[in-house]
């Protein structure tokens, strides 16, 4: 959680930058970071893979395999991360203009996107590496590493956007810029880990090809997730620029108000519903994973609950850290209050999702993304807000009812228990492997 708290002020800090320079600013960053969360996915994706088999191999004392999986994910996080380089410096601008954001947007969000997609490689190896010494029961060392790299890099986004000290004053490029050489940094303090003795896993020669295909498996889901989200997010925020820029930019404010007080918790719930699930499962023991997935949501729902009754009532001094644009900040504040009454279903759907990346199942989370935004979020908004003129009173609904399904789709799955025996099933592939294939 604490890893999680201190890379989601990184990109608060961004917003709250943003924010002292104009409304466009703040969009920009906004809608830049929805292409710069296709890097986020993936990475995410593949981390997924590394973790569940990092946490799995771990519990069933199978490390030869831990490290097979481990280096094959790093290597297929670098090769994937190639497309976003290229992506970055031949369409950075276009992508922006596709949304209808005005020229000003276009030109800052361009700037920004391009330098983000650059350092997409540094971003892989930093998201895989700190997945996969997770798995092992160490969430320590991630921390430690994160904070260092996400601490030089508020300094540097303050210091390099207004021109403190001996640094130019380069608005939302030198956002952007701390934040590359944040990610360089901290991929290569993991790299320094993984290759010396503090970390139980060591890097090798990969061979097996039954490790590759799992860990395609299980990271693809989350892969499309994320160009689902990729997807809902064109018509999303292109209804909500129609209905003003000031609407767009609340629309960052709200989220990031609850990205950075809540959904850290969550994750870190989710993280640790992972480890502790996959490992259970590697030392064969179904009915504790089962328990301990229950457990964790349910901790999570009640402590998460009770910080989304804070922050709605908080919502207006919180969304006042981001903007003074008396527009712009009633928007936010509504924003965000839908986002602190989806707290509760976010914390289930989180943590059960943790849970089954933990047995190595990930299909379930992807199913309940792809129809909440679709049928929800996009659905709703649309419908409601442009067809029957409701506004962007349709928007805040939407976002409540699609985690509300989110999360009873997953609730669902959970207990039918299917993911406990695709789990053990996967081990027993990766122990049956043959050492060269």
């Amino acid at each position: 959680m604490a890893e999680q708290v201190l890379r989601t002020l990184m990109r608060t800090t961004d917003i709250v930058v943003a924010g002292f320079f104009s409304p466009a600013a703040v969009a920009a960053v906004g809608l830049a970071d929805i292409y710069g969360r296709l890097p986020l996915w993936l990475g995410m994706g593949v981390g997924d893979g590394a973790i569940a088999l990092s946490s799995q191999d771990t519990g069933s004392g199978q490390t030869a395999t831990r490290d097979e999986a481990v280096t094959q994910a790093l290597l297929l996080g670098l090769l994937a991360a190639v497309p976003f380089v290229v992506f970055g410096l031949v369409g950075s601008y276009w992508a922006l203009a596709v949304l209808g954001a005005d020229s000003e947007i276009v030109r800052l969000g361009g700037l920004y996107l391009t330098i983000i997609m650059i350092s997409a490689p540094a971003f892989h190896v930093t998201m895989i590496a700190a997945r996969a010494i997770q798995g092992t029961g160490d969430t320590r060392t991630p921390m430690y590493v994160n904070a260092g790299a996400n601490g030089l890099n508020i300094v540097l986004t303050v210091c390099l956007a207004f021109g403190l000290g001996p640094f130019p004053a380069l608005s939302v490029v030198g956002i952007a810029i701390a934040t590359a050489l944040g990610d360089v940094l901290a991929a290569g303090a993991f790299l320094v880990v993984l290759f010396g003795p503090r970390s139980d896993i060591s890097l090798v020669r990969p061979h097996n090809t039954v490790v590759t295909r799992q860990l395609i498996v299980i990271g693809a889901p989350r892969v499309l997730e994320g160009i689902t989200e990729l997807v809902a997010e064109f018509p999303f925020n292109a209804i909500l620029l129609a209905f003003g820029t000031e609407v767009n930019a609340a629309y960052h404010i709200g989220r990031r108000v609850y990205q950075q007080i809540s959904a850290p918790l969550a994750r870190g719930y989710g993280v640790a519903a992972n480890i502790i699930c996959g490992q259970s499962l590697g030392r064969r023991e179904p009915e504790t994973a089962y328990f301990d997935g229950l457990a964790a949501a349910a901790l999570a729902v009640v402590t998460l609950g009770g910080i989304g009754v804070i922050l709605f009532f908080a919502a207006e001094w919180l969304a006042l850290a981001f903007t003074r644009d008396p527009e712009t900040l009633e928007y936010a504040v509504a924003f965000a209050r839908a986002y602190a009454v989806s707290t509760v279903f976010i914390a289930c759907y989180v943590v059960l999702a943790g849970s089954l990346r933990g047995g190595s199942e990930s299909r379930p989370p992807f199913v309940a993304k792809v129809t909440g935004m679709v049928v929800f979020l996009l659905g709703i908004t649309y419908v409601f807000g442009v067809r029957l003129e409701y506004g962007v009173v349709a928007a805040y609904v939407a976002i409540v009812a699609d985690f509300a399904w989110r999360a009873a789709l997953i609730g669902a799955i959970y207990v039918r228990r299917n993911w406990l025996e695709r789990g053990a099933s996967m081990m027993r592939a990766r122990a049956g492997a043959p050492a060269e294939d």
